[in-house]
């Protein structure tokens, strides 16, 4: 199944109200089945991977398929590592690809009960539930934020807490103050001093959480305001002194002419139509926007680089060589040079364009700007989009797109 998407009618003007974080829903669903009193949360995301961790944690299944669930995955390993059963977490066969290593080989230092039932580093895995000590680890920091959260989350109920030593750069940093920060919320206590994280030996307290709607998802919409002249966009459901790290947004699409503010509790957009001559940004912090960004550098023919984009090679898929293909076909040069990434060039006008998703839900929905400069462009297996912002077609319909299924 293909979509088509076309935009003919100017400027955008238009508002949206952006579902929950996955991050942060996912993060409270952990810790609300960790809380021994139990609590309500509000706002939780409607996402592929939040539903999918949300039956897992509800069913009593021996084996629990993430699909291609990467969080779950990771949490659910350290969350059924200090229960009292045995499971086993498979996925999808990219999520049989996905390095697991570094979170296995902590939890069975601290005291797991964890084996590899196929290839040695990659799911599927099977974990033995039982009572793990804790104490002091290392880990390395510059591969997956999500190790760290998974460790984090289960900390205060192993006998001894956790010190963790954080080796390395550390990336996504703030996912890991998100985790910490949403723990404190529930009565945790912790500390934070250089790479080390120390969290005590504590109960989870029970109390309503709302989860934030979706930063990441708000990106294509900053997108959508820089490709589109005298656009305005009112955008409901972000927090302005927000735990997410992709609410850097702001400072990064300024460079593009966008203009944000927040406006009793609305972020409102507006393209000022000032453009920087070349973009320069390290996304250790925020690798989620790398694609989108890239795509606009590309449309607005603004030469950049892009630094901090490790992680990228080991997400749904490969997302820096899968941006190299697909820009490819608009006649954008994006390669690697010296531990960075370069993108030089402008779209062509050819249309219409084909982009293949790669089974990467981020994929489709930051190539779906492009509608507004070419004649159409049409996206592959849409329904992708599913595992982090399902009504992400529907909302831009709802601001002028033409979204055709054939």
């Amino acid at each position: 199944m293909n979509l088509t998407l076309n935009y003919i009618n100017g400027a955008i003007n238009g508002n949206i109200t952006l579902e929950g974080s996955k991050s942060i829903s996912n993060r409270l669903l952990i810790l609300q089945a960790l809380c021994d009193e139990g609590f309500d949360i509000v706002n939780l995301s409607l996402s592929d991977d939040t539903s999918t961790l949300n039956r897992l944690l509800k069913e009593d299944a021996v084996i629990c398929d993430v699909g291609a669930a990467g969080t779950t995955m990771r949490f659910l390993t350290a969350y059924y590592a200090i229960g009292n059963k045995v499971k086993t977490l498979t996925g999808s066969e990219r999520m049989k690809q996905r390095p697991i290593k570094i979170l296995v080989d902590a939890l069975n230092q601290l005291g797991a009960k964890i084996v590899y039932e196929e290839n040695i580093g990659f799911p599927p895995i099977q974990i033995v539930g039982q009572q793990v000590e804790g104490g002091a680890l290392t880990i390395r920091a510059d591969v997956s934020s999500q190790y760290i959260s998974a460790l984090l989350m289960i900390a205060p109920v192993l006998q001894k807490g956790l010190i963790l030593n954080l080796d390395g750069k550390i990336s996504s940093l703030p996912y890991i103050n998100m985790t910490l920060k949403t723990m404190e919320t529930l009565g945790i206590q912790y500390g934070f001093s250089g790479n080390t994280i120390s969290v005590f030996p504590g109960k989870y307290r029970g109390k309503t959480m709302q989860a934030e709607s979706d930063w990441s998802a708000a990106s294509y919409w900053f997108a959508v305001c820089a490709l589109s002249k005298n656009s305005v966009l009112h955008i409901n459901g972000l927090f302005e002194d927000s735990l997410q790290g992709d609410s850097v947004l702001p400072a990064i699409y300024k460079h593009f002419g966008v203009q944000a503010h927040f406006e009793n509790g609305i972020l409102i957009l507006k393209q000022q139509n000032v453009y920087t001559k070349h973009f320069d940004f390290d996304f250790s912090d925020c690798p989620d926007l790398a694609q989108t960004v890239a795509i606009t550098c590309a449309a607005l023919g603004i030469p950049a680089k892009f630094t901090g984009v490790e992680s990228l090679k080991i997400k749904e898929t490969d997302r820096t060589r899968a941006l190299q293909i697909e820009l490819s076909k608009f006649g954008v040069d994006f390669h690697e040079e010296n531990k960075a990434w370069v993108l030089s060039g402008e779209t062509a006008c050819m249309s219409p364009v084909t982009i293949h998703t790669y089974e990467d839900h981020r994929m489709a929905m930051c190539f779906a700007p492009l509608a507004i400069k070419h004649e159409s462009i049409i996206i592959e297996n849409p329904d992708v989009v599913n595992k982090s912002y399902p009504s992400f077609w529907t909302d831009l319909s709802s601001v002028g797109f033409t979204c055709s299924i054939a």
